[in-house]
């Protein structure tokens, strides 16, 4: 299969969730050893993409001010496909690298794995715990005509939209890309509430 440059892929980080579990606090910017989530992110593999987007559903002009490119949901209450349905128009590159903004460990070695062993639409990762879909690879072309028939046939999950386009399913094991769903997921990141 044919290489993929860095300049053929764009990270889209998926940061538009209610964050219920947190009592509204915006994951995006949690602080973790002085850093935001989201830079923390967007910095990380910075090297082996072209352009970052958000997937922000409020301020903006926050993440403007931060260097980072928001992108909110073209569609109302369709949770994360609505976030990859917009994150997809919005890409420019042939390619599309997501990770959810709360996740708790993406090494750089991440995203070359998922390169390295896709099928020809692209793959997903399964560490530890299970199938991580929103950490994937995604060809672009084939994910917006995807997601257009998954919504039109009123399917809202991102295994079945991955299933429709054949996505390689990779495991890293010994890996455990966690969240930062709750208090005590902040708590044992080190990060105190206060500054969440």
């Amino acid at each position: 299969m044919d290489p993929i440059a860095p300049g053929q892929i764009t990270l889209g980080l998926l940061a538009g969730g209610r964050a219920c579990r947190l009592g509204g606090r915006d994951k995006a910017w949690l602080v973790r050893d002085g850093v935001p989530q989201v830079v923390r992110l967007s910095t990380r593999f910075g090297g082996q993409v072209s352009q970052v987007l958000v997937s922000a559903n409020r301020d903006p002009a926050r993440f403007a001010a931060a260097g980072l490119v928001p992108v909110a949901d073209r569609l109302a209450d369709a949770g994360p496909i609505a976030a990859l349905e917009a994150l997809a128009a919005s890409c420019a590159t042939p390619w599309l690298f997501t990770l959810p903004v709360d996740v708790l460990d993406a090494n750089d070695c991440v995203l070359r794995t998922l390169i390295d062993a896709r099928a020809d639409d692209g793959a997903r990762a399964r560490d530890d715990e299970g199938s991580q879909p929103l950490v994937a690879l995604w060809r672009v072309a084939s994910l917006r005509v995807a997601v257009a028939d998954a919504l039109g046939a009123g399917e809202l999950a991102v295994h079945a939209l991955q299933s429709r386009l054949a996505l390689a399913e990779v495991a890293f094991d010994g890996v455990r890309f966690g969240n930062l769903n709750t208090p005590g997921d902040l708590h044992a990141a080190g990060i105190a509430l206060a500054d969440a």
